[in-house]
């Protein structure tokens, strides 16, 4: 379907677009009206952009790369063309910009120049596979990606697990068996997870199990390895029991004097206590404290 109709005049601003993930007929009207009227159109990858508009009949009057390792030097270039009140849109590869992707250094560099921000709302990989994972935890942790390394991202997983929410990641097919064996390892094999894969493209696939049974899906078929993945893993199972007065009180004064992972640390080695529940609880009190 192509985009007809003449070029309008648009507010000069910085207008954030999100653009499809994948299925092109995903794109909304107003980011096809803002990509028409736009006086610049930044692109993480104009190569990738150019096949977009040109799918769309868009025809850009000027496009220019702003990427990962230009960006920082790019928010001069960008707001000087506002400040010569050219309208100026944004997009990355696919997606919604400066979501896992380049563009909040930009962002944040408009708006200090004082310029309008406007988003131009649309696809975003992470709340797409969220809502076809049917996990009923009513809040999310968005992390992203995961460090590349096996030992820096356990760190990082055991400090998530305590957390009581979907915890949502996303991967590259050449390290989805390592990610998906130390989510086992650090997680445990009991708790659910949705492996979304190739959202809104011609092979998507959206598999649920337990994530002690996810390596061998993934093992099954040299395909289940294959495109880019959204993981959604179930949150950690909040207790009843709650813990005792004296811990309690041992981790307020703590968090008086320390920083919260520091404090937990010295009130587990001094009571005994559950690492976990301390750091449940320190979250807690970090968050609404007595007053």
């Amino acid at each position: 379907m192509l985009h007809s109709g003449s070029k309008q005049k648009i507010e000069c601003a910085l207008y954030v677009v999100a653009t499809p993930i994948g299925n092109l007929r995903d794109i909304t009207l107003h980011a096809l009206d803002v990509l028409s009227s736009a006086d610049v159109i930044a692109a993480e990858d104009t190569r990738n952009t150019a096949h977009l508009l040109k799918h769309f009949g868009i025809h850009a009057e000027e496009l220019l790369a702003l990427h990962q390792h230009n960006e920082r030097k790019s928010v001069e270039k960008i707001t000087n063309l506002l400040q010569e009140g050219r309208s100026v849109a944004f997009v990355t590869d696919a997606g919604t910009p400066a979501v896992s992707d380049p563009g909040a250094l930009l962002v944040a560099g408009v708006a200090a120049a004082g310029y309008r921000v406007i988003p131009v709302a649309g696809p975003s990989a992470a709340v797409t596979a969220l809502s076809a994972s049917g996990l009923s935890m009513p809040h999310f942790l968005f992390y992203g990606f995961l460090p590349n390394r096996s030992a820096a991202r356990c760190a990082v997983l055991s400090d998530l697990a305590v957390h009581p929410y979907t915890l949502v990641f996303y991967e590259a097919p050449h390290r989805i068996l390592e990610c998906v064996g130390d989510l086992r390892a650090v997680l445990g094999e009991e708790r659910e997870i949705v492996i979304a894969r190739e959202l809104t493209k011609l092979f998507e696939s959206i598999h649920r199990c337990r994530l002690g049974d996810a390596q061998a899906w993934l093992e099954s078929d040299a395909n289940n390895q294959r495109g880019e993945f959204v993981l959604l893993v179930s949150g950690a199972q909040e207790k009843a029991a709650g813990l005792s007065r004296e811990h309690e009180q041992l981790l307020t004064i703590l968090l008086d004097e320390l920083p919260l992972k520091q404090a937990v640390k010295l009130a587990t080695r001094i009571s005994g206590g559950n690492k976990n529940e301390l750091y449940t609880r320190a979250l807690e009190l970090k968050v609404t404290p007595d007053t």
